[in-house]
């Protein structure tokens, strides 16, 4: 799978911080960034209105999408290297607006 520039940036960011650092295939549109915590491993961030839209635009309604990411997803342990998952506030609207 070939890797976006997106994720390039965050993997360049992590690389010397967490070179463990996982991230989410499939998503790279919607990573967002990485946290940083000085207690816990800095690690990759994905926005799940971003994950949801990129599901649906591959044909899953929306109702399958939220279910697949809680279960397949977000709920999939990862270890402490695993990346974070935000719903941001109002964002799914903005990302409707934006949508071409």
């Amino acid at each position: 799978m070939e890797r976006s520039g997106r994720r390039l940036l965050v993997e360049e960011a992590l690389a010397e911080a967490n070179p463990e650092a996982l991230f989410a295939d499939g998503f790279d549109q919607a990573l967002v960034g990485h946290v940083v915590n000085h207690h816990q491993p800095k690690v990759a961030v994905y926005d799940l209105d971003l994950c949801v839209l990129i599901l649906t635009r591959g044909g899953m309604s929306e109702e399958d999408a939220r279910e697949y990411l809680e279960f397949n997803v977000v709920g999939a342990y990862a270890g402490k290297h695993g990346p974070l998952f935000i719903w941001s506030i109002g964002g799914r609207q903005k990302i409707i607006e934006e949508s071409p």
